[in-house]
């Protein structure tokens, strides 16, 4: 019996693991769980950068060693734009100016990622990726402190790239990133019928030097797109989360006991877990915190910023976990929600995104901070 067979049935309590449903028999729209509103509670939000008239977006975020230190990294624009860059050195209650930046980080033409690796010999470096062909990369050495330029990774592109990265066995790192068809080469083209491709690549020196990347899995017409990788909490299992880009069905998942060699067909979540850029992080208890932009056919928060809560053993079964949560109320019917996540040492969560927080109003960036025993306080009775 595979591994991923072995946890659904003993997450079962014994019982024979449901078959995955086939492409013809779409999973119920909307969800059962509760909703857990934070919309209103301005006491939790922080605002980490706003300009008027200026688009602020897409932002994504490190947090440093000392467990206090964030960096911050988003475009002026919609998807691309010069990159800025900004730190909090008291786990994002503060947020400085604007910092410094390389001259050619002005040139980005996507949504800029920030990710600190470790190399086998233990050297930390951060890395940031700006996407489209060809993917490009700047990195530094010290934690932020100084950057060296923008400087491309191969002969080859992609769209949020590297949304996710993880490290895998053997010292290494796996990102996985998506396309379709329109910069993966420099002479790309959009395919008919329009299929998207995700793909993956590898670095073995701690993320200055990348693979060639493969693709893993082409998808139409259920477009799948931004993975956001997830690890089991025995280790034994990678877990992609996608988006349906289509929005006729829920977000999938592939998943992987091999360390990335190979990845099980996709299958559809429940509705509670559909959504845009899924970003994952496991609180002290063990259960897992998953905020994206809520996409769900039939929600009272569609188009929000919500968090989802749960294990990731509902996630291998099929469960829709134990509850969502609507962050802030986007006054925009999607445009909202490529989060940050990080978990500081007292448990708080600290999670950053952009949106349109203000009707009218050109998007800024924010955080939420909260500690799930303080949600846990607020789910309904079912009685």
């Amino acid at each position: 019996m595979s591994l991923l067979l072995l946890l659904s049935t003993l997450l079962l309590t014994g019982d024979e693991p449901p078959e995955a449903p086939s492409p013809a028999e779409p999973l119920p729209a909307g969800y059962t769980i509760p909703l857990i509103d934070l919309a209103g509670e301005t006491d939790r939000q922080v605002v980490v950068d706003r300009e008027p008239g200026q688009y602020l977006g897409h932002p994504t975020t490190v947090l440093l060693p000392d467990g206090r230190t964030l960096l911050c990294v988003y475009p002026k624009g919609h998807g691309r734009g010069a990159i800025v860059m900004k730190r909090s050195e008291d786990g994002g209650l503060t947020w400085s100016d604007r910092l410094p930046t390389p001259e050619n980080w002005e040139s980005s033409r996507e949504v800029p990622t920030i990710h600190r690796l470790i190399d086998r010999e233990g050297k930390a470096r951060l890395v940031l990726w700006s996407g489209l062909y060809p993917a490009r990369r700047a990195i530094s050495e010290d934690d932020g402190r100084t950057w060296g330029p923008l400087e491309a990774v191969g002969d080859w592109g992609g769209i949020v790239v590297m949304g996710s990265v993880v490290p895998i066995a053997g010292g290494r790192h796996l990102a996985m990133f998506h396309d379709d068809g329109r910069f993966f080469a420099e002479e790309g083209s959009v395919r008919r019928p329009a299929s998207f491709r995700l793909y993956q690549t590898i670095s073995a020196d701690g993320g200055i030097t990348w693979q060639e990347p493969t693709m893993i899995h082409e998808s139409s017409p259920h477009l799948l797109c931004e993975p956001g990788i997830l690890r089991s909490p025995d280790g034994r299992v990678l877990a992609a989360l996608l988006r349906e880009n289509s929005r006729t069905r829920n977000s999938f998942i592939i998943l992987s006991e091999d360390e990335g060699r190979t990845w099980s067909e996709p299958r559809e979540l429940p509705a509670a877990l559909t959504g845009d850029r899924h970003t994952a992080r496991y609180a002290p208890d063990g259960r897992l915190f998953i905020t994206f932009r809520d996409t769900t056919r039939a929600s009272s928060t569609q188009g929000d910023w919500v968090a989802w809560v749960g294990r990731f053993e509902d996630i291998i079964a099929g469960k829709e976990g134990q509850y969502r949560v609507r962050l802030m109320d986007n006054h925009h019917r999607w445009d909202c929600a490529y989060p940050g996540l990080e978990l500081l040492p007292d448990g708080t969560f600290v999670t950053t995104t952009y949106g349109h927080w203000e009707a009218g109003e050109s998007p800024f960036i924010v955080s939420v901070r909260l500690k799930l025993e303080e949600l846990d306080a607020r789910i309904p009775d079912k009685d």
